[in-house]
């Protein structure tokens, strides 16, 4: 295949392999990485906003935060500001292994740019950009 789509998946699902491979003595995987990210900084959002976030459907987003709390990953509270909610947090235990993650990524985008110049990551980063503005519009 040469449509740029097929190396965008195949891109996608490699690295998510690998990426669960790596994470995983952290007790994380890349299905994670959306909350992980938007509670990094002690934030508490309630399910609607990471499903949101993440650019998931609240069914997939309550299973994968069912999955982090069984794995104490994250922690839920009573939003005060509505009964019927929960806010969810990450446990101090998550919060103390993000810098670990953080690198653990971090050396996979180095891993995978391998070869490459700063320019050609530059430019491909660019060009990345421009297509993911593309597919976002095509959504909607």
């Amino acid at each position: 295949m040469v449509t740029p789509g097929h190396y965008f998946t195949r891109i996608a699902r490699a690295l998510g392999r690998i990426g669960d491979r790596r994470l995983g003595p952290l007790g994380f995987a890349t299905a994670q990485l959306p909350v992980l990210s938007a509670l990094r900084d002690g934030e508490r959002k309630s399910q609607t906003e990471l499903a949101r976030w993440a650019k998931v459907e609240q069914p997939t987003m309550a299973q994968l935060l069912t999955r982090m709390e069984r794995d104490g990953l994250v922690q839920r509270e009573p939003d005060p500001a509505d009964r019927r909610s929960s806010l969810i947090s990450l446990t101090e235990s998550a919060r103390a292994k993000l810098p670990a993650g953080r690198e653990i990524l971090r050396q996979g985008n180095v891993d995978a740019m391998r070869g490459l110049s700063d320019a050609e990551v530059e430019t491909l980063i660019g060009l990345l950009k421009r297509v993911l503005a593309n597919v976002e519009a095509m959504e909607g």
